[in-house]
């Protein structure tokens, strides 16, 4: 490593261009490719194993990962696996076979007969990872069978981060079957009690102290800390910019808000707050703090299928932030939207796009246990919901009543059969995500009733043409339409498509519209899978189509899955089919009910263009030719006696009505559709899953809410042929729930001030932390519900309050009493997050794109591996794809879209100066900001310049010192400058501290 340094005596200017050779932030990117279902865990224990040359590095970023997001990966992933697959051996209260317990850390530490099981952060060394994993013959737990592969893959990341355990040692003692508070006994704990409106104390010396400042300066006299002085005016303004808007403030700010003849400073800022409010930078940047509590995402990590229509969400987000949509009614709409009464049609596709927040999680679609995948969906939609709204971890009662907080099993799966009615997979052997057409005014309503009634008429017409001529007599210039063909045939438009697939027209037969093919490059990332709806049992006989040509694949991959298994069949696509130079046949297979019954193409090894135009199942045993669409007008000998004039007619009509076919299918495809759940399953109860086994059924019990809250009868009634999906809702949102308003306020408070008055913002429970102002937290609860839950009206509570105003820098004793700022003696140094950095650069550079709304994701997208984004648009309107962030996104400490993120990770590693000073992206910022600062004004002096510069950046002036040092680099004494020097000295002010911090 080599440093290259410009140099200052300190200030923006001080640091050093690392020139790290072996540095690649791809690196980064395919480490992250490897998380499939846990998150922060996986993903930084890959970046680990990627960066060998630089351990002190993957340390550094391991440090980072908290002790608590360990304890919560072991709750959500390793104590239910563990109480599944090994308690019944491997218990104290069982015959411990081999000697080993693990239903306790000190009984796996103890180790078995065998020596120890688990080697903490050395998973290919430990015994229980090569037995789990079926490596070793003699080796295999648990005997009966191999454990899913997800599951072992969290063991390994488990044991490979450490393998932290926060179960009580029992050595090897009986394990004590502890409980945590039980459910009568829940109003001992500050979260469960119900809200109390203390009486707003006296506002001490500050006489403009508001009553958030007057609880703060309470408790700092209580604690005997004097706090801060108000920062100055330059620094508040910019501060208040990044929190409202997520943009830094134009260089003009000051005179857009603050007048010669305000009577007070504190007109001119209520001014500004105000402003700032209805700016609909606003709605941006708060949509995209709640998108982090909501796990938004717009793909699934399992194979990178990407989710066209969640950006829907993110845009009615924006809107129910911009026009102050009340919270509580977004709770309702975000748990049972479709289930509302509506006024208008806005109204109904905001309540309905609302519901996305149910379908966005990241489930294994793949799973063939299709009962354990719904409850593992049902799972992660109740995680996030507890998470989210209520501050509460259900998802550890699954398997056994909470060991922490008042949550009995019970109540888990009272709650579980409300959300089983909302159907949100259509299942085959890859079950599917829901979209539904997006309700329309009348108008547009009508056009899509006439084209598919048009398309109806059209596809009719064409069947009756095709009749009068086979359309497997492989004519070369032919389209073969999949209604004229015998069996169940799926189209290329139809097969899920992984990877870069181009469409083409160009050789036929082909059956459908065309083909697609793999542009013979990125061997090995694309693979096509066709598989039929509800197949009958039986036999079949499996045939592919494909055009055939000298530069195809000769050796195309083709894998057949039946009821026998999976068949591997090697197809050269050189070679013409010998079915009417359309079809090959890939053999005949036996199909079950329920059972896999797939194809998938591969362009793994090819040496050519892969092919992928349709697949056929064709039923043996049944007569194909009386199973072929019937034609009754013509005989087959008038066939035989058409004109030639007849059929060219014939010919010409049909490619009309082909084009309009295309025509009609693209316009109908414009219907906008929504990611949603569809309630349509009956209202019925569920039993609960002893220790959370899907087949192994306790007590049904009936659906219901938490029973820790004491919350009156009529919020908790559920009728017996409601699902109660909206009762959920109106529970959560209600009044009477003393977590709801608390939690929420909690979060506007720490997206504010930098940290909560309850640290743990997800997590109100037990082993959460209590707040340090209770009583402002309840106070701010009930300010928010009578001001009928307006985001707004809290925010702005918050930062007129002096407490939000204080400056950073603080006297040496109170930062040896209270060093983390609990008490808000001081303001909060906070770095501004990935997304608003990138935004100021953007800004800055002249660059920003302020169009609003829409998706951003590129036409034929299917796959979100390696996606390359390239706008510049808002962040807030790039597509969060869960194996493709944006590197800037992802070394500044994005929010796992996995899970969710309450407060992210605030790590500070060498890749963020890194990034900052050598990634390409911010190397063409800096040099397009230099034109524009070149063209944007004509300074009269360099000095000027560099003083446009700072406030550009910083919003305020250099200091004395940093404008004598930037001239001097600059190396000129008059205008015009030399291009290279100012642009190096513009990305040395985007890659600074006081850049990326809000003092």
């Amino acid at each position: 490593m080599s440093d290259r340094i410009l140099t200052a005596p300190h200030g923006p200017l001080s640091f050093a261009v690392l020139e790290w050779p072996d540095f690649n932030l791809s690196k980064v990117r395919t480490a992250r490719r490897l998380v499939v279902l846990f998150g922060y865990v996986s993903t930084w224990m890959a970046l680990a194993a990627f960066l060998p040359t630089r351990p002190t590095f993957a340390q550094q970023i391991l440090s980072e990962v908290r002790d608590a997001e360990q304890e919560d990966f072991f709750e959500q992933h390793i104590r239910p696996a563990l109480v599944k697959y090994c308690y019944e051996c491997h218990a104290a209260d069982t015959e411990a076979s081999g000697g080993l317990l693990l239903d306790s850390a000190a009984g796996w530490k103890a180790g078995g007969d065998s020596g120890p099981a688990i080697l903490p952060g050395q998973p290919l060394e430990s015994r229980f990872i090569r037995a789990i994993d079926y490596e070793d013959s003699n080796l295999q737990m648990p005997p009966e069978g191999k454990l899913p592969e997800d599951i072992i893959q969290a063991f390994t990341a488990w044991v490979a981060q450490g393998a932290r355990d926060p179960r009580q040692a029992t050595g090897s003692q009986p394990t004590v079957r502890t409980s945590g508070l039980p459910v009568e006994e829940a109003q001992k704990h500050w979260a469960y009690r119900p809200l109390v409106r203390a009486e707003i104390p006296a506002s001490g010396t500050e006489r403009s102290a508001t009553a958030v400042d007057s609880f703060i300066n309470r408790r700092l006299a209580e604690v005997q800390l004097t706090p801060s002085p108000t920062a100055s005016r330059e620094v508040v303004v910019r501060r208040l910019y990044f929190d409202l808007t997520g943009l830094p403030p134009p260089t003009n700010a000051m005179e857009l808000w603050f007048r010669p003849d305000d009577r007070s400073p504190e007109v001119g800022y209520r001014r500004l707050v105000d402003g700032l409010l209805t700016s609909p930078n606003y709605g941006e940047h708060f949509a995209r703090k709640w998108m982090d509590v909501a796990r938004y995402a717009e793909s699934i990590t399992l194979r990178g299928f990407v989710l066209p229509e969640a950006w829907r969400y993110r845009d009615y987000l924006i809107q129910a932030y911009a026009e102050d949509r009340p919270f509580d009614q977004m709770i309702r709409e975000q748990i049972a939207g479709d289930l509302l009464e509506h006024s208008d049609m806005r109204e109904r596709q905001m309540q309905l796009t609302a519901t996305s927040l149910l379908a966005m999680g990241n489930n294994n679609l793949e799973q063939q246990d299709k009962t354990q995948l719904e409850m593992d969906y049902i799972d992660e939609q109740l995680d996030t919901i507890g998470r989210a709204f209520l501050g509460q971890t259900l998802g550890c009662a699954r398997c056994h009543d909470h060991k922490f907080d008042p949550i009995p099993t019970r109540d888990y799966y009272a709650m579980a059969g409300i959300l089983r009615s909302a159907v949100a997979l259509e299942h085959a052997n890859l079950s599917k995500w829901i979209e539904l057409p997006l309700p329309l005014p009348a108008e547009q309503q009508t056009s899509y009733d006439q084209w598919s009634a048009e398309l109806q008429q059209v596809d009719k017409r064409l069947a009756e043409i095709r009749a009068k001529a086979p359309a497997t007599a492989a004519r070369p210039n032919q389209f073969i339409a999949i209604a004229d063909l015998p069996g169940d045939v799926i189209d290329d438009s139809q097969a899920r498509l992984v990877g870069s697939w181009k469409a083409s027209t160009y050789s036929r037969p082909s059956i459908g519209e065309g083909y697609v093919h793999d542009e013979n490059s990125r061997k090995g990332m694309a693979t096509a899978t066709f598989e039929p709806n509800d197949l009958a049992p039986g036999h079949y006989e499996i045939r592919m189509a494909y055009t055939a040509s000298a530069n195809r694949s000769s050796n195309t991959l083709v894998h057949v899955f039946s009821a026998e298994g999976e068949t591997e069949i090697a197809v050269n696509q050189r070679q013409t089919p010998d079915i009417d130079g359309v079809w090959i046949s890939l053999g005949t297979y036996r199909v079950e009910q329920d059972g896999q019954a797939f194809v998938l193409i591969t362009n793994q090894d090819s040496n050519g263009y892969v092919i992928v135009d349709a697949v056929q199942f064709l039923p043996q045993g049944v007569d194909l030719a009386s199973a072929a669409p019937a034609n009754d007008s013509e005989s087959p000998a008038q066939l035989s006696e058409q004109t030639e004039s007849e059929q060219e007619a014939l010919a010409a009509e049909l490619r009309m009505l082909e084009s309009r076919q295309r025509k009609l299918k693209s316009q109908l495809a414009t219907r906008p559709r929504y990611l949603t759940v569809d309630e349509k399953s009956p209202p019925k109860n569920i039993p609960i899953h002893i220790r959370g086994d899907v087949h192994n059924l306790g007590e049904v019990v009936p659906r219901g809410f938490l029973t820790a809250l004491a919350m009156p009868s009529s919020t908790t009634m559920i009728s017996e042929n409601s699902s109660g999906r909206l009762e959920m809702a109106n529970w959560i949102s209600s009044d009477q729930n003393p977590l709801t308003a608390r939690v929420y306020a909690n979060r506007v408070w720490s997206w504010l001030m930098g940290q909560g008055l309850a640290a743990s913002l997800n997590n109100f429970g037990t082993t959460g932390t209590a707040p340090t102002h209770p009583e402002l937290l309840d106070w701010l609860a009930i300010e928010l519900i009578q001001s009928g839950w307006s985001t707004k009206h809290l925010v702005r509570t918050i930062v007129m309050s002096q407490a939000y105003r204080r400056q950073v820098v603080g006297g040496e004793t109170a930062e040896q009493l209270d060093p983390t700022n609990r008490y808000y003696w001081r303001g909060s140094l906070r770095r501004i997050p990935a997304e608003a950095l990138r935004d100021a650069v953007l800004q800055i550079s002249g660059e920003l794109d302020a169009e609003r709304g829409g998706s951003l994701i590129r036409p034929g997208t299917t796959a979100d591996y390696d996606y390359q984004h390239a706008s510049t648009r808002r962040s807030v309107y790039h597509p969060v794809f869960r194996n493709s962030l944006p590197e800037l996104f992802e070394v500044f400490d994005f929010a796992d879209p996995s899970v969710s993120i309450g407060q992210r990770a605030r790590s500070t590693v060498a890749t963020q100066p890194l990034a900052l000073l050598n990634h390409p992206w911010m190397v063409a910022r800096a040099q397009a900001a230099t034109q524009h600062f070149k063209t944007l004004s004509s300074p009269a002096s360099v000095e000027e310049l560099v003083e446009n510069l700072h406030l550009a950046c910083f919003f305020r002036p250099p200091t004395d010192e940093e404008l004598a040092t930037c001239t001097e680099f600059l190396n000129a004494k008059e205008l015009p400058l030399e291009s290279a020097n100012l642009q190096l000295l513009i990305h040395s002010l985007f890659a600074s501290l006081d850049f990326r911090y809000l003092q």
